[in-house]
């Protein structure tokens, strides 16, 4: 499903070269339930953003089911991402003049689907989610963990196989973030590629497949 190999991304800083990612070689299977650790700058966040197409790498190379998407044009990844990638973000990222339904339905807006399934689809994930009476509040009106289901209804409204979650409980209670999770897990369960980055070591050691990442590269690779 995602192969990368010698994945490097160098940033300037004024006029200094800054290696975030160094010679990254990483295969993630179909189906698979990974998580993503390590220090803050370890290069997480930087590596999620590639496997995502919101960042392209400043060498190597990156397969995407099957598909060599290093060299796509900007409009062919965002083709790609629209259809093979969804995000959870620990700050939800949702529009605020925006109401709950209309936040999920936004996907589908933009990849041209009509007006009937876009209402049929998201109003089978908000109420599959327990949302199906906050559908008209905005962002603003909801509790954290109801924007973040929110989030990922929007994120999986489109049925992507790869799902990518950057500290997904970050900003949540415990409580919520149990939910959170629950719908994940949900998900993986149901066959999608699963990926979270987080720095809660409760959450990280879930996930069957756990990477540790330092200075740039991954130094653990733990199954089991």
């Amino acid at each position: 499903m995602i192969s990368l190999l010698g994945i490097e991304r160098v940033f300037l800083v004024g006029d200094q070269p800054v290696r975030a990612l160094r010679g990254i070689d990483l295969e993630i299977g179909a189906g698979e339930y990974v998580s993503l650790m390590g220090p803050s700058g370890s290069g997480k966040s930087t590596l999620l953003n590639i496997v995502g197409l919101l960042d392209r790498a400043s060498a190597g190379s990156y397969r995407l089911d099957g598909l060599d998407v290093t060299a796509l044009s900007d409009e062919q990844q965002a083709r790609v991402r629209r259809e093979k990638i969804g995000f959870v973000f620990q700050f939800f990222h949702l529009i605020a003049r925006l109401s709950a339904q209309h936040n999920v339905e936004l996907p589908m807006l933009l990849a041209g689907i009509p007006a009937a399934e876009r209402t049929r689809r998201s109003d089978d994930l908000l109420r599959r989610y327990g949302l199906a009476e906050r559908a008209h509040h905005k962002p603003e009106q909801l509790s954290g963990g109801q924007r973040q289901r929110v989030a990922i209804a929007r994120a999986t409204v489109m049925r992507p196989p790869v799902l990518l979650a950057d500290e997904p409980t970050g900003n949540l209670d415990r409580a919520s973030g149990q939910e959170v999770v629950r719908i994940l897990e949900d998900l993986h369960g149901a066959g999608t590629t699963l990926i979270v980055v987080t720095h809660d070591p409760d959450l990280g050691a879930r996930a069957p497949r756990r990477l540790r990442m330092v200075d740039g590269r991954i130094e653990q690779d733990l199954r089991g």
